[in-house]
């Protein structure tokens, strides 16, 4: 609707803009229970070159603010090279934002409307469609946290008002609405967006990029970089939901260990009986509440009561009522709760059950019932006068969680309505879920939370929720993890294999395939399902996933080291092809392929029956993964042959890749020897990087406890930088064990010349003529002397000081 706001009071500032906005007052408000605005105020923050916020509000009435804290400036820090212009339109009210390199006008907000420079947006989650770019032809989609399964365009676990646009010239910039209301996204064909959120302000935050990467970097700035996860985790973990007791769990990992298939922890999720640390809680007021009483909205979930006979073919609704025990809901946002919480997690470590992680499941919050047991108390906060474009949306907003007029506490001891704060639930335990972990087990560990909001990423991982075995939910998983990239969350993935239906032989191979490069890698199913661990199907299944899984911790070293690039820098792991290739329109539409940081192509086969795939090649020089060789193509569409064994993966020519020798744990595999695999570019140059530290230890990075060395190549050589270390030494050494270098096309390197701490050794490199592929030079750290050089006699190669080692390459034609 166009209340027609006009401008007034107009007043520029160094870092800014401030206006009053008027309602024309002749145009008639549609909604008689929510009365209109008539006076606005309006601030524009120049916060940074890249950023700036715009907040419109209610001047004369306090209303509800998202009390989620964001990293901008405590005074702004613009300069000359400021990225962007903004006008400020009289009437009707609007706002342009001009990128000045450009001219491009990148948003024109009109009332709660943004225009946009192309039809090219991303983001706005959490909701299943079909393709990674939004569809922009009228399409609306609600966002509000549920415990709804993925399906298509129904509102999800998770809620992020934030979207990535892309400007016809290949610029890129993001856009967050601070606001925790319900709310839906209209998608127009102008191009552009309208916003309907049913509370709160309007709190817009706007980073001008210029790449889509640095849009991401700049945007995980203001909303806190990813987490980054133990070692441990980033291995193949395997889960179900129904195992009946420990002997079932040991009976896999036996299994799979016997099957040497890379694996590393077991998950088994039950609930358990009652408990005191409810009786604490309740003693300590930690619950969310009915307004000014200590009375508990009951809602119902797991566990059943005890002692009794359940029909377990009686109907949902009659079980739900008659055998579900009562659930009394966290206020996390009191500092009373977390302080109990942390306490009760320490108390479980120490007295009960030692764990290295921790998974929030179904904290959106999720209830069994609508509302409460006995009803809700305030019908106009549940079924508010407009109701967002939502599943099911006539059950109202308390449909399957608490009621939106319960109460509970901000820190500062403010009452606030669940229908506030509802889709901050999940953000608001994830904290101090983290802290109470690393307090108990005095490690790093890793928490999975399925509901989240902007900066959950900084104490938590996702998984993309209760999937389904259909081969659809591959290609959709794709969307999702490069989706929760762009939301600041790099740890996450989906359940392999699908977690409800039976999954097939076939789709589950080629989901083991794609999932061997999800972040969060587990193969996760309910109770009534076939099993679908590897080792549950036959001998060539586990041969099928024992190569694959080996490719992942073979190549964990980079993996590892691209999370710590997340975690410091709030660059991707998951990335989509758009973000190292934004020049090739090809590109912006790619969703069934991605990369693992800049250097490696995942190219998995997505349909049933396929053995091949139709890979998209960008402009630039590619090796194939097995072989080493280059491939020949670029900036083109190739089918490449699949069969079933087999995921097409690229390494691209310009990166280094460390590497280490595959075992059946990460523990194992990482007392190995490293290898680095150069991919020459067509000038032959290449760079990487090693980010090492001992896996668990909390903070390693911002205690300085690691180790972190550059590497180059150009003009035949090959230099190690150690940039930092204060990790490895002679008793914790790393050995680089194997050198490969691709792309030296009609030439071969005949020796290589080590320059070590004042020391030159020789190594005489392998070669395949037939592939013109540099196999490897001998061990550089350790082995035998007749084949290998003897580096100074210290056990920790290239890591026991702060330098630089250079590799020079001979080559003859």
């Amino acid at each position: 609707m166009n209340y027609g706001y006009t401008v007034s009071n107009l007043t520029e500032h160094p870092n800014g803009t401030s206006a009053s906005l008027h309602r024309n007052t002749s145009i008639p408000n549609p909604y008689d229970n929510s009365p209109a605005v008539d006076l606005l105020s309006l601030d524009v923050i120049f916060h940074t070159d890249n950023m700036l916020q715009f907040k419109i509000k209610d001047p004369n009435n306090q209303r509800y603010e998202v009390p989620v804290p964001l990293s901008t400036p405590s005074t702004p820090t613009v300069t000359s090279g400021r990225l962007y212009d903004v006008r400020i339109v009289d009437e009707p009210f609007g706002i342009q934002v001009i990128r000045r390199s450009t001219g491009t006008t990148i948003d024109m907000f009109i009332q709660i409307s943004t225009r946009l420079p192309s039809q090219y947006v991303y983001g706005f989650g959490e909701t299943e469609h079909t393709q990674y770019r939004r569809d922009m032809n009228w399409q609306t989609w609600g966002m509000f946290t549920h415990d709804q399964p993925p399906g298509y365009k129904l509102n999800s676990y998770g809620f992020h008002p934030f979207y990535m646009g892309l400007e016809n010239e290949g610029n890129a910039h993001g856009v967050l609405l601070l606001n925790s209301n319900a709310m839906d996204v209209t998608f127009q064909p102008t191009p552009a967006l309208t916003y309907r959120t049913i509370g709160g302000i309007l709190d817009f935050y706007m980073v001008l990029g210029p790449t889509p990467e640095q849009v991401v970097h700049q945007y995980t700035k203001l909303i806190g970089r990813p987490v980054m996860p133990p070692y441990w985790a980033l291995g193949f973990q395997l889960c179900r939901y129904g195992y009946q007791n420990d002997s079932e769990v040991a009976e896999v990992y036996f299994a799979m260990k016997e099957s040497k298939i890379p694996y590393d922890p077991a998950i088994s999720g039950n609930e358990t009986a009652p408990y005191p640390t409810f009786t604490d809680g309740r003693a300590e007021d930690v619950f969310i509440t009915w307004p000014g009483t200590n009375e508990i909205p009951w809602a119902k979930v797991w566990p059943d009561y005890p002692n009794i006979e359940i029909d377990k073919n009686a109907a949902f609704e009659y079980q739900v009522e008659h055998y579900r025990a009562y659930v009394a809901f966290p206020d996390f946002f009191r500092n009373s709760t977390k302080q109990w919480w942390q306490r009760e997690i320490e108390n479980y470590y120490n007295n009960t059950l030692k764990f290295d992680g921790l998974w929030t499941d179904m904290n959106e919050p999720s209830n069994f019932i609508d509302g409460a047991v006995g009803g809700c108390r305030n019908h106009l906060l549940n079924h508010p006068p407009y109701m967002p474009d939502l599943a099911l949306r006539g059950r109202g907003l308390d449909m399957v969680t608490t009621c939106m007029g319960a109460e509970q506490q901000l820190p500062d001891g403010t009452p606030v309505t669940h229908y506030n704060v509802h889709n901050l639930y999940g953000w608001s335990q994830a904290e101090p879920t983290y802290y109470g972990m690393r307090n108990a087990t005095k490690e790093r560990g890793i928490i999975i939370t399925r509901s989240t909001y902007p900066s959950s990423g900084k104490w938590a991982g996702h998984w993309l929720g209760d999937n389904f075995a259909r081969w659809d939910q591959l290609e959709k998983s794709i969307i999702g993890i490069m989706e929760y990239s762009i939301f600041g969350i790099s740890y996450c993935g989906a359940d392999i294999c699908g977690f409800f239906n039976d999954t097939t032989y076939e789709m589950c191979a080629r989901w083991m395939q794609l999932g061997a490069f999800y972040t969060f890698s587990r193969n996760h199913n309910v109770m009534g399902t076939m099993r679908q661990d590897p080792v549950s199907f036959d001998e060539q299944f586990i041969n099928m996933s024992r190569d694959v899984l080996s490719i992942r911790y073979r190549l964990l070293p980079y993996l590892y080291t691209l999370m710590h690039l997340a975690h410091v820098k709030g660059s991707t792991v998951s990335r989509p092809l758009l973000h190292e290739f934004v020049y090739e329109r090809e590109t912006w539409d790619i969703y069934k392929q991605f990369m693992w940081g800049p250097a490696l192509l995942i190219s998995p086969v997505l349909d049933e029956g396929a053995r091949s795939v139709n890979a998209y090649i960008p402009s630039a020089r590619w090796y194939d993964y097995y072989t080493g060789e280059y491939i020949g193509v670029r900036k083109l569409f190739k089918v490449f042959p699949a069969p079933l064994e087999y995921i097409n993966l690229h390494i691209r020519g310009g990166y280094i890749i460390p590497w280490q020798e595959p075992e059946t744990t990460t523990a194992y595999s990482r007392l190995n020897p490293m290898g680095l695999t150069v991919a020459l570019d067509d000038q032959g140059n290449a760079q990487g990087q090693l980010f090492w530290d001992d896996g668990i230890g909390i903070d390693t990075y911002e205690e300085g406890k690691y180790y972190y060395a550059t590497f180059q190549v150009s003009l035949n050589a090959l230099n190690v930088y150690v940039d930092h270390n204060n990790y490895l030494d002679d008793s914790v050494p790393l050995q680089f064990g194997h050198l490969h270098i691709w792309g030296l096309a009609a030439t071969s390197a005949t020796n290589v010349t080590i320059t070590y701490d004042g020391r030159t050794e020789y190594v005489i490199p392998e070669y395949n003529p037939e592939t013109k592929v540099n196999l490897e030079t001998p061990d550089l750290g350790e082995g035998s002397e007749e084949q290998q050089p003897k580096l100074p006699d210290r056990g920790c190669a290239f890591c026991d000081y702060v330098g630089s080692i250079s590799l020079y390459f001979t080559y003859v034609a």
